[in-house]
């Protein structure tokens, strides 16, 4: 069995028979947890187990662990600051910061790939432009070359802990006020400017072997009326041909209000598929998970498969072995050193 281009979501803290029956589909090849999926590090080391068990090749599991706002396992976990946070240290000791940012990537996969988890969609790679509340501290600075470097030395610490790194939100997020989740963001600029600034850091992390790319739910209609999510521009001619890309392009949530533009949840699932989408995401919505999975039938990419089977974790260290060691408690206070709201616990 393949692993298939769908990636969804579980119902609680251990799989119910229906997420087992729904995880054995031919179609499916990940699953993204959520926080309602997590009580502790031993339990949702027992849920990732009991996932990768169910099939050969295993499925991938992934989990948006990027710190700050957006930390999806926090009790037992160290608290990530915002990255933001590094783009801060980066005017003050540009050394340091490239020093802390490898840490923090280190550190984020780690503790991850101690109980298993294949995959964190990090780092983000927009552009924070003060418009954009949804990315805001997510993203590292406004200067691109500033978050070309830091996403560089993240990804390096990443790679170190045996996790790849996802680039997200291609090609680029950081230009619009609105949020995707509730509303499809409109980007009005030329490809031009796009290209001598958003796309900087896409296309210097993909120089530097960059595994996976995460695209955005936008539309930038002065150089294609398709949201760059189903658009064979964007995907095909942009990232593939212009920009070189090789490894997994990740549609965002199908399940987002912007992804509505492209029709009902099969139509969706077919068009970013379509487009140049390896693996598409659904999420939240079971009923809607199984009506993409039937409306695939029989469909196969090969050499999606095989870029997909390159995200699996590489052997680490498990969570106790972890734990026990110098260099984990190092970095623990390395992280904690620039973390400027250590009582933040937000969540989204």
């Amino acid at each position: 069995m393949s692993l298939g281009p769908v990636m969804l979501d579980v119902e609680g803290t251990s799989l119910t028979d229906t997420d087992r029956g729904r995880l054995l589909h031919p179609q499916v090849g990940g699953v993204i947890l959520f926080s309602r999926n997590y009580e502790s590090p031993a339990q949702v080391g027992r849920l990732v187990a009991e996932i990768h068990a169910l099939r050969e090749p295993r499925l991938l599991v992934a989990v948006d662990q990027e710190g700050g706002r957006v930390q999806r396992f926090r009790d037992g976990f160290t608290r990530l600051p915002p990255v933001a946070e590094l783009g801060v240290a980066y005017g003050q000791d540009p050394a340091r910061a490239l020093e802390l940012a490898e840490k923090t990537g280190w550190l984020m996969a780690a503790e991850l790939r101690g109980l298993g988890i294949d995959i964190s969609f990090a780092p983000v790679l927009d552009l924070d432009r003060g418009l954009c509340p949804v990315i805001g501290d997510r993203a590292f600075h406004r200067n691109p070359d500033v978050v070309a470097e830091l996403a560089h030395a993240y990804q390096r610490g990443m790679i170190r802990a045996g996790m790849q790194a996802v680039g997200k939100h291609f090609p680029g997020h950081g230009a619009v006020r609105e949020d995707s989740h509730l509303e499809l963001p409109t980007d009005e600029r030329q490809y031009a400017d796009i290209r001598m600034e958003d796309l900087i850091p896409f296309e210097r992390m993909i120089h530097q072997d960059l595994a996976g790319v995460m695209v955005a739910h936008v539309c930038y209609p002065d150089v294609d009326k398709t949201p760059a999510g189903f658009s064979p521009f964007w995907l095909k001619d942009v990232l593939r041909e212009e920009l070189g890309f090789q490894g997994v392009i990740f549609s965002d949530d199908l399940s987002m209000v912007a992804a509505e533009e492209a029709g009902d949840y099969p139509a969706r699932a077919r068009a970013a598929l379509a487009a140049g989408s390896d693996m598409v995401l659904v999420c939240n919505n079971p009923e809607a998970a199984d009506e993409v999975l039937e409306s695939l039938g029989d469909f196969k990419d090969p050499a999606a498969h095989m870029r997909l089977a390159r995200m699996h974790g590489k052997p680490a260290p498990g969570w106790e072995e972890l734990h026990g060691t110098p260099e984990w408690k190092t970095t623990v206070a390395d992280v904690k050193s620039y973390d400027k709201d250590p009582l933040l616990d937000m969540d989204m």
